[in-house]
Formats: structure tokens, sequence, C-alpha cells
């Protein structure tokens, strides 16, 4: 069920690549739980509420979820990013030290970040991991 996900070309494939990876131990990934919150709210559409707690708790084995504080609502609020949700995911990355960069569909929108951001395409690049593989 969490397909849809990762089902936006071209995205899908690059995504597929990571989730894989971060399966198999080869590199971490993090989510805020405004992706678990996203998640869920979409996936219902799709399907029962049972289903998609049993498809979120499958996602949540092969991925680590930050924390976001008040202090991070606060600096989301009052930071110079247009969209709250992007402004939360980058202050929640920002008090997690484990997190290096950001990967996102939407570069444009972390102009202001404090962390790298890249795509996932351009991340697999970097790691010399061939995405069209």
């Amino acid at each position: 069920m969490l397909d849809f996900l990762i089902d936006r070309d071209p995205f899908s494939s690059f995504a597929s690549i990571i989730f894989t990876q971060s399966d198999e131990n080869i590199i971490k990934t993090y989510i805020s739980p405004l992706t678990i919150s996203n998640s869920y709210y979409i996936l219902r559409k799709l399907g029962s509420h049972k289903k998609v707690i049993e498809s979120l708790q499958k996602f949540l084995t092969i991925t680590n979820i930050t924390s976001i504080s008040k202090k991070d609502v606060v600096l989301a609020l009052n930071s110079k990013f247009n969209n709250l949700e992007d402004a939360l995911q980058h202050f929640s990355a920002i008090s997690h030290a484990k997190i290096d960069v950001i990967l996102t569909r939407s570069i444009k929108e972390y102009k202001n970040s404090e962390v790298p951001v890249m795509t996932p395409e351009t991340y697999l690049k970097t790691k010399y991991i061939n995405p069209n593989a």
C-alpha cells in the first residue's frame, strides 16, 4: 500500500532505491512525524484504518523518526520558509544531529536551509549509485 508514496515518476525509482538501501542497512534514513501523518491521510483514502496502520508499521521497520519540538515549531513559524511543512521538516532535521542531507523533490522550497538539500536522484549520483540501473 505504501507504493503510492514512491510511485511518483521520476521520483519513484530513486525513492525505491533509497528505501531498499535503508532496508538493507546500507544507509540510514530518517523521516519526521509529518511524513507518517501525511502518509496516513493519503493512504486512508485508499484502504481501511487497519491496513493503513499495518503498512505504516512495516515502513517504520526500515526508517527512523525524528522529533519535532516546540522550539522547532517556533523556529519554523518565524523562519523565511514559504511552506510551513517544509520549515518543520527542516528544523526537525537540524535538531537531529545525524541528519546530513534533506532529500526532497522541492529543492526550491529549501533555499533557506541550513542542511544540504538534494533530490533523491542527485543524492544517489553523489553516492556513486546509478539511479537508472
